[in-house]
């Protein structure tokens, strides 16, 4: 729900909340049905409300009778516990809504309390008796919170748009983390796509001292991952049970309004569905997308059969190549950073038709990261093998053996020797997203000798990894960036441009922070029961779940644009890129984009992911006005 923006020093009471009103006017999308503002001399701080709980009760912002003033982008799931235990300590709430409780627990145990909040949040309290402002991000990254700091002035909003709309001037463009983008495809945070703006990272809060303008940014929670070994006789499926059911009736009773789930026809969105009919929630609205191409590109028959079982009402969308191409300029506005996640433009398309009958859906988002799916069995069956060559062939024989093997055969080999089982994938460098090397990039891009390489940063992600399990390993680094900057990012920025809010039951502090210990045994199986990604899931779904689905490999939205440009849309996009005036060509020489673009023509997928990022990052620089 919602969405936050403030600023702090060098304004009168007036200015701020001018300052704050163009703000709000920003990111209006994000709360259609309210909007409010607070301000004095140095501090002015509003909102934009999508009413969920306590429709005429909880406008923002709010502020207690000893002053404390919150205004707060999310939900709650154990504001009611929360709520009873500050009535016994002599609270009086004058609402019904979860925001209420922030500030009263912030007042009786300060800033360490608000870690008692479950949810997804970002929130702003403004303490006027001890002189600060406290900015708060939940644990997995799941709403997002910007601020930047010019001329004197801190600006803070859950959207890029809303800083660019108070800030006195438009910041350079931060050439570093294009440089990321184009390997990665989205903005790895902390920083972003302008200089001098900056995300709240996940788990972290910031205090702002309001005498002396002093700010501080500290980690007060970060999931570890640490698998452990297997207890013979521990029922791991019926804790994964009640910690999972719990969470799914949490996120479909904190709601004053209908709460549908997103169905891909996937296994994380069953479970979602499943799950929310075992306890008790029935006849709720399900939603799917696909392309009119059918075939691989629409999981509609899988959908439809979970819905059929679970008795949903079920309602389906489909978008082809023209509703494709004229939403782009729209979804970089709505991103406010290049994302070249393709399946953002579906996305909005069935957010907007969820909207129609809901106001807030529940997604399988997260269970991929925390109970290791994609294509993790494969890695865990080869992992073993290396392992066993690890603790049987010293590493001067595992390079020589490399050397006599053909490159595509010796490359494990030489990775195993130079960092040891422990170290093999940190040695690889392995990440989810791996497009634009960093040799093309310095054909692209003459000017770019002063970025960091982004396998660097790749690579910091890993040291901070505290298991020696390279599965772990992994696991921690896509939950540092991918999952908060491409998924989540992808999730909150296309669902609130049509002002729907998407909740994630696979995130919650309590799961993570048990998948983070579970047993590599029952992420992705062994030699001896099999291998298969998410395997606690799969047990879990078999009683509630088609057998299609839990069978199905595992597979990304199935987005056809990589096909198109095998068409008439790659003349599209040799217009785009190499056509009159291209933004990009005051950045890049494209001239080295032209073997990628016959490339993608011709088939070849990297090279489609390739200029798809170009192209996205085309749109975006021509919407903003770069």
């Amino acid at each position: 729900m919602c969405g936050i923006a403030g600023i702090i020093g060098g304004v009168s009471a007036d200015q701020g909340r001018e300052a704050v009103a163009r703000m709000n006017e920003a990111m209006a999308h994000r709360g259609p049905d309210d909007q409010g503002a607070w301000a004095v001399d140095g501090f002015a701080f509003g909102m934009r409300r999508l009413s969920i709980i306590d429709l005429s009760g909880g406008a923002q912002p709010m502020r207690t009778p000893r002053g404390t003033g919150v205004v707060f982008n999310g939900e709650i799931y154990n504001y009611r516990e929360l709520r009873e235990d500050l009535k016994a300590q002599g609270c009086a709430f004058t609402t019904q809504s979860d925001t209420e409780v922030i500030p009263h627990l912030y007042e009786t145990g300060g800033a360490a309390a608000l870690e008692r909040l479950e949810g997804m949040f970002a929130l702003c309290i403004h303490d006027p008796r001890a002189r600060r402002v406290l900015l708060m991000r939940d644990r997995f990254g799941i709403k997002p919170l910007y601020y930047a700091e010019q001329d004197g002035r801190f600006l803070f909003a859950s959207e890029i748009k809303a800083l660019l709309a108070a800030l006195p001037a438009r910041p350079d463009l931060n050439l570093q983390s294009v440089h990321h983008y184009l390997t990665l495809r989205y903005i790895p945070g902390p920083e972003t796509v302008w200089k001098g703006i900056y995300k709240l990272e996940p788990g972290r809060r910031l205090e702002y001292n309001l005498d002396t303008g002093a700010v501080a940014v500290g980690k007060y929670w970060e999931l570890a991952f640490h698998s452990e070994p297997l207890e013979p006789g521990r029922d791991y499926v019926r804790e994964f049970e009640d910690l999972f059911l719990h969470s799914v009736h949490k996120q479909l009773e904190a709601a004053d309004v209908p709460v549908g789930v997103m169905l891909s026809g996937g296994l994380d969105s069953a479970c979602v569905s499943a799950a929310a009919v075992e306890m008790g929630h029935k006849n709720f609205h399900t939603f799917s997308v696909a392309f009119r191409e059918g075939g691989s590109f629409s999981e509609l028959p899988y959908a439809r059969e979970l819905a059929g079982r679970i008795g949903s009402r079920h309602h389906e969308i489909e978008i082809g190549q023209k509703e494709f191409l004229e939403f782009l300029p729209d979804f970089v506005r709505f991103s406010d950073e290049p994302l070249a996640d393709l399946a953002s433009v579906p996305l909005h398309f069935v957010s907007r038709l969820a909207r129609e009958h809901v106001k807030v859906a529940l997604t399988g988002e997260g269970s991929d990261e925390l109970l290791a799916g994609y294509s993790f069995d494969t890695l865990a069956a080869h992992l073993d093998i290396l392992k066993t060559l690890h603790a049987r062939v010293p590493a001067p024989l595992l390079k020589a053996a490399a050397a006599l093997l053909p490159n595509s055969k010796a490359e494990s080999l030489r990775h195993l020797a130079r960092g040891g089982f422990s170290g093999y994938l940190k040695s690889k460098n392995t990440h989810m997203t791996d497009y634009w090397t960093e040799e093309e990039k310095r054909a692209l891009w003459a000017g770019n000798g002063e970025c960091e390489p982004t396998a660097e940063l790749i690579a910091s992600w890993y040291a901070a990894a505290q298991s020696p399990h390279p599965l772990d390993q992994l696991q921690q680094a896509h939950c540092r960036s991918w999952l908060v900057e491409d998924l989540l990012m992808k999730a909150d920025k296309m669902s609130m441009a049509a002002s729907l809010e998407l909740r994630v039951p696979f995130l919650e502090r309590p799961i993570g922070e048990w998948a983070a210990r579970l047993p590599v045994e029952w992420k992705t199986g062994s030699r001896s029961s099999g291998y298969s990604t998410k395997r606690i899931l799969r047990e879990f779904a078999k009683p509630r779940v088609p057998q299609s689905i839990i069978e199905r490999p595992k597979q990304g939205f199935p987005v056809p644009a990589y096909e198109w440009l095998k068409g008439d849309l790659g003349s599209w996009a040799e217009d785009m890129l190499f056509g009159n005036s291209p933004v990009l060509g005051t950045i890049f020489n494209l001239e080295h984009a032209r073997p990628a673009l016959a490339a993608a023509r011709a088939g070849h997928e990297l090279s489609a992911h390739k200029i798809w990022i170009l192209i996205i990052l085309e749109q975006w620089g021509r919407a903003w006005g770069i």
